[in-house]
């Protein structure tokens, strides 16, 4: 396999949210599988113009990275507008042409964000990356985290394994 940098991307700006737990759940395990991949979270980035932070984030997470993972909140039925705002605002050629994307929703609700992903989908495929059939949806997310904010759900973790896996071959 040749070298690839990943980037996860905690898909909402919301401080402490299960998103960002998500994401550091598939950063942990990417490193485990022996994947040089980084974390980009959105909180307190300004995604509604281009802006010299937006550009050295452009430069640091999206220009280099391969492949990417979206951990994806529901929001009203779709994906939070500041990941949207975050494409919108980027060089679309250079950070996103001709790339790879993996999806996984998260939600309190039982439906995992199946809706938003493919909302997603259809702004990923327009501008030419190529999404991972293998979407997860992550239901109930409250209730599959422990105290300390973990994801111990057994059954979840082994479904993110087998997804990331695929993916890595993808």
């Amino acid at each position: 396999m040749f070298y690839m940098l990943y980037t996860v991307i905690s898909g909402t700006n919301r401080k402490a949210s299960n998103t960002q737990k998500i994401a550091e759940v598939y950063l942990e395990l990417l490193k485990e599988k022996g994947i040089e991949a980084q974390l980009l979270s959105l909180v307190g980035l300004n995604t509604l113009e281009r802006t010299p932070e937006l550009e050295s984030v452009e430069k640091k997470y999206l220009i280099p990275a391969g492949k990417f993972i979206f951990i994806v909140p529901e929001y009203n039925g779709s994906f939070p507008g500041v990941l949207k705002a975050l494409m919108d605002n980027s060089d679309i050629q250079k950070a996103w042409w001709g790339k790879k994307a993996l999806l996984t929703g998260v939600s309190t609700g039982r439906a995992g964000n199946l809706r938003g992903m493919e909302h997603l989908t259809g702004v990923l495929h327009y501008l030419k990356v190529s999404v991972y059939y293998d979407k997860l949806p992550i239901s109930v997310v409250d209730r599959l985290l422990d105290q300390e904010g973990k994801l111990t759900d057994p059954a979840t973790l082994t479904v993110v394994g087998k997804q990331l896996d695929e993916f890595i071959a993808f």
